[in-house]
């Protein structure tokens, strides 16, 4: 690792502290992606702040995607943040979810937990995130299992990690984490951004 860089906390999301009330609809006018398919009922996140959110509806605007797993690397003299290709020891590369998600924090002691307070504060979230677009006023995608039903869609939209983790953090010194930076996490994948799911080839 280069002299004046140093590793990130890596991040999961972690059970909302707000309260579980109603709130108003947070859009003025429609979203530019139409993902409610049943315009009977304006799905939670549509219609909650992060804070007001149950904690089973916290849990579940998690995408599955695994890129806050990854290990990151922080510039210390500008605060900037980098990501690398390797990820946390604790990370299912293929499932693309932490191994022992209720015990996380004691396998990996600076492991961040996500809550509404703290979101906007996380500059390393990537843009693809549920947490980061219901904050800024943004719908959810047709790949999101939220509004798929599918938890695979992730996968198949090219967001998720599945296939990029080249190695786990045990397996890769500090040293050569400078050699594993990438910017593909705080990009958007072609096939996320389309407001209808492609046909499958």
């Amino acid at each position: 690792m280069a002299e004046g860089r140093r590793r990130a906390p890596p991040g999961q999301a972690g059970a909302s502290s707000g309260l579980s009330g109603e709130a108003p609809t947070l859009w003025d006018e429609a979203p530019a992606l139409n993902v409610a398919a049943d315009a009977e009922e304006v799905p939670f996140w549509r219609r909650k702040r992060l804070s007001e959110m149950t904690a089973s509806e916290w849990e579940s605007l998690c995408d599955g995607c695994g890129r806050c797993c990854l290990v990151k690397l922080e510039e210390e003299e500008t605060g900037n943040i980098y990501f690398t290709d390797v990820g946390c020891r604790m990370l299912d590369v293929q499932a693309c979810r932490c191994r022992d998600y209720a015990n996380r924090s004691e396998a990996v002691h600076d492991c961040v937990r996500l809550t509404p307070e703290v979101v906007d504060d996380i500059g390393w979230l990537p843009p693809t995130c549920g947490y980061r677009l219901v904050a800024d006023g943004k719908d959810l995608y047709w790949w999101h299992p939220l509004v798929s039903g599918d938890p695979d869609t992730v996968h198949q939209a090219g967001v998720s990690v599945r296939g990029r983790v080249k190695d786990l953090e045990d397996d890769v010194t500090s040293e050569a984490l400078d050699d594993r930076i990438v910017n593909w996490p705080l990009r958007w994948p072609k096939r996320a951004r389309g407001p209808v799911k492609p046909p499958r080839r």
